[in-house]
């Protein structure tokens, strides 16, 4: 089974992109003129997509080592990163601003090992 890649960190590949379609490449906005003619402004996008991978409780776990790997790069100001996802498209990316990462270990162990598995999310976004 393919991975994803992030700064050559291999992901799992059952960490789905659960926000590809929630993006247009084109901004729009709509306004009436002093005539009430409809005028419709469209601007392409050009960075900013969002790239939300996200694991559930029967697939795409992240063992805790590839998970502190992530979060060294999430914690580096401004880093920007390429991404290669199991489909063969490729982005360069950076940490979304707000919850980059969230996290919650598969079991509760008292002293989790690099080996644990746990549910992620990675918020990134293109630019």
């Amino acid at each position: 089974m393919a991975s994803h890649f992030l700064n050559g960190i291999a992901l799992p590949s059952g960490m789905l992109w659960v926000d590809e379609f929630a993006w247009a490449a084109a901004q729009r906005s709509v306004e009436r003129s002093i005539t009430g003619a409809q005028i419709i402004d469209v601007v392409p996008k050009v960075a900013g997509r969002p790239i939300t991978l996200q694991g559930a409780q029967d697939q795409g776990w992240i063992r805790r080592a590839t998970l502190l790997a992530v979060r060294a790069l999430a914690d580096v100001p401004g880093g920007q990163y390429p991404l290669m996802l199991a489909t063969g498209e490729q982005f360069t990316v950076m940490f979304a601003p707000e919850e980059a990462i969230d996290a919650q270990p598969i079991s509760r162990p008292e002293l989790p090992a690099h080996t644990t598995p746990y549910v992620a999310t990675l918020r990134l976004i293109t630019v």
